[in-house]
């Protein structure tokens, strides 16, 4: 080891190597991928088609129950509309019940009594007037 300049703690110097390299060697690493054998192509294509058909069979059947929901509501609206036409229609009739007393008096009607009572027997059988039609007496004749 060399003394320099009072420094001990210098490392000393390798010899410096006297030939130079004129290039340098690099590696590149080329990786080739291989593609996939038929069967497993067939074998992604049929697992896609049948992911595609379950997809499309849970879309109808939400679609369907979509439509079904849409006309119960549709039908419930119906209803509430029918009760509230009903309910007014009852209020109207029960007016015009309270009215046919009053405007019977006002026309001049009185109320029946138990002998007043005239009773009309329901005949079942048709009976002729005596008036024929016209093609049956021409005809006739």
């Amino acid at each position: 080891m060399a003394y320099t300049r009072g420094n001990l703690a210098v490392k000393e110097k390798a010899q410096e190597r006297v030939t130079q390299q004129r290039y340098k060697e690099t590696t590149k690493v080329v990786t080739r991928r291989t593609g996939l054998p038929a069967s497993e192509k067939l074998l992604y294509l049929i697992t896609l088609f049948a992911v595609i058909i379950v997809g499309g069979a849970l879309m109808s059947r939400y679609a369907h129950i979509y439509e079904l929901n849409k006309q119960a509501q549709s039908t419930i609206v119906e209803t509430k509309k029918a009760e509230k036409t009903i309910a007014d229609l009852q209020v109207e009739r029960e007016t015009l019940n309270n009215q046919v007393v009053e405007n019977a008096k006002r026309l001049g009607y009185v109320e029946a009594s138990g002998k007043d009572v005239i009773f009309v027997p329901r005949s079942t059988t048709n009976t002729s007037t005596g008036t024929e039609s016209s093609s049956n007496t021409t005809s006739s004749k």
